[in-house]
């Protein structure tokens, strides 16, 4: 009987100060962190910022942009997409294109986005875009995104293009991180030719 207990509080020991999940290894500079998207040709749009300014992927070729879908009254995933994608912006140290697509246009006027950006500290660093309803349905379908409407929540989404404008990398809201997205961002920066 003695021995038997010794046994099962070994091993209750050994369970309790066992780490069931270790760490997971860094990734190799070839892998990415995200989950590839399907190959398509280049994203091609043109929206207007919070500025008015016309804002056109096609002139951000050369450089890894992201891409995300958000809106202003949104109060789980668009916050929390904000500030991942503020702190890789942080972690790069590096400019880097960021477009956010409105997922609900009517409500999200020039004003209530640049009331976004101000509240999560991307004011100059990100583009939150809107345009006309034909345009943004493209845009839509282009990602695979679902708009915000009633009764349905939004795809929580944020994408990174390659350097020609390709759909390269996505992350769901649930798998982004900080550290993942600066990763993949940098990973495609080195890339020579995507």
């Amino acid at each position: 009987m003695t021995v038997v207990t010794l046994v099962i509080v070994i091993m209750g020991t050994v369970v309790l100060t066992t780490d069931p999940a270790p760490a997971p290894a860094p990734l190799p500079a070839t892998a990415f962190a995200g989950g590839i998207r399907p190959a398509g040709p280049a994203v091609d749009l043109a929206l207007r910022d919070e500025e008015g300014r016309l804002v056109r992927t096609g002139d951000l070729r050369g450089r890894p942009v992201i891409v995300t879908f958000l809106y202003t009254l949104c109060q789980n995933d668009c916050p929390t997409i904000a500030a991942q994608i503020r702190i890789a912006l942080d972690r790069l140290g590096t400019p880097v294109p960021v477009l956010a697509v409105t997922v609900d246009p009517r409500n999200d006027t020039a004003a209530a986005r640049r009331r976004f950006l101000s509240r999560h500290y991307l004011t100059g660093r990100m583009h939150f875009l809107n345009g006309p309803p034909g345009e943004l349905q493209r845009v839509w379908r282009t990602f695979g995104i679902q708009p915000q409407a009633r009764g349905i929540e939004h795809s929580a989404y944020v994408v990174v293009l390659d350097r020609a404008g390709h759909q390269r990398v996505g992350f769901p809201v649930d798998q982004l991180t900080p550290e993942g997205l600066a990763h993949d961002v940098r990973a495609l920066s080195a890339r020579r030719s995507s």
